[in-house]
């Protein structure tokens, strides 16, 4: 791979950091706020754009993390090729394991019930229970990327 090249991708690679990190992180901070207000019409309209906003910078910033990490990979041997990349990959991959399987079922289901409380109402104690269990697994899922981070940075 040349030089020109290594760091389009490097670029590319950075910017979907950026737009997945920046993201999980705001979006966190969204509907913690949201919540803390305990309006339901805030909270509703809150947890509406967590999950578009996640749909849309998170799957754009993951599909720019995976596509450019693995083509600067290959300059590496690939993925597994060192330790660094092999736990960096894995990581996130754990993480991506946390969001499919737990956050954005949970976020589906908190958008659905949210549009019966979004002109007013009373907000459903199944909706604040998943709330504690999106706050704790986002937490994971958030840690995670950001150990990655560390990975990728300082490649110990």
């Amino acid at each position: 791979m040349e030089i020109e090249s290594y760091h389009f991708w490097k670029l590319i690679h950075l910017v979907g950091v950026i737009v997945f990190l920046g993201n999980i992180t705001v979006t966190a901070v969204w509907k913690i706020l949201a919540n803390a207000t305990g309006e339901p019409k805030i909270i509703a309209y809150s947890q509406r754009l967590v999950t578009i906003t996640d749909f849309i910078f998170t799957l754009v910033g993951v599909f720019l993390i995976l596509g450019s990490g693995t083509v600067m990979a290959a300059k590496f041997g690939g993925v597994t090729a060192t330790y660094w990349l092999a736990s960096g990959y894995w990581i996130f991959m754990a993480s991506a394991f946390v969001w499919v399987f737990v956050l954005i079922p949970v976020q589906v289901m908190q958008a659905k019930m949210a549009k019966s409380f979004q002109y007013g109402g009373s907000i459903p104690q199944r909706y604040w229970m998943l709330s504690r269990i999106w706050l704790f697994a986002g937490a994971i899922a958030t840690i995670l990327p950001f150990s990655v981070l560390y990975f990728m940075v300082v490649k110990p």
